[in-house]
């Protein structure tokens, strides 16, 4: 089971059991399976393109392989920055209490990246941080479910329902618009383009 979510407010911690919603939790879900000529299930897999090496479904979570064909597990691999050194790694943040920052303003959530939720059931909710929720207030802090170099955001909300974390990336809308507005010059007074001759044609 995973570490809780804690978060602090105002000196106060509260802590959350986490669960991962899915589409499939809410509406369930179909799978359309294939069958071979004696009706075993068959499993996706791809051929390396030396065609040395058959590659299974998840293998590629667990490793990659280089261009000489050798499994490297993740655990060796190594993330490098754009001036060809290698980035510190960021720590899982469940389990270890995150400063929460706000509240915030709720339309921010509308530029977020979402790439995950989690359904937060309160193990040691602060009953200041509890009413704050309650009133529809948004508060935002640093997440990463496991130790890699992709740090989030998280966004915890609640409602009716529940009480929710909306994991993501903060996005910046650009909004484009025309320098110069186009303005209709046609002339009322013309009408020899609506008397057409369509015999020409």
């Amino acid at each position: 089971m995973a570490k809780p979510i804690i978060v602090k407010n105002g000196g106060a911690t509260s802590s959350f059991k986490i669960r991962k919603l899915d589409r499939s939790k809410l509406y369930g879900k179909r799978q359309r399976q294939t069958l071979d000529p004696d009706g075993r299930r068959c499993e996706r897999a791809e051929l390396t393109r030396d065609g040395s090496m058959l590659v299974r479904s998840g293998m590629t979570a667990q490793a990659y392989f280089d261009d000489g064909g050798k499994w490297v597990p993740n655990s060796d691999l190594v993330g490098i920055g754009q001036d060809g050194k290698p980035v510190p790694l960021s720590p899982s943040t469940l389990g270890v209490a995150q400063a929460l920052i706000g509240p915030v303003d709720p339309t921010e959530v509308f530029d977020l990246n979402l790439r995950s939720v989690y359904v937060l059931e309160p193990e040691d909710l602060d009953t200041a941080l509890e009413l704050q929720l309650k009133k529809g207030k948004v508060f935002k802090f640093p997440f990463n479910y496991r130790s890699d170099y992709n740090a989030e955001t998280a966004y915890l909300v609640g409602n009716k329902e529940g009480y929710f974390a909306l994991i993501g990336h903060p996005g910046l809308s650009e909004w484009c618009e025309l320098e110069t507005v186009a303005v209709d010059t046609f002339d009322g007074d013309d009408d020899d383009d609506d008397d057409l001759d369509f015999e020409m044609f």
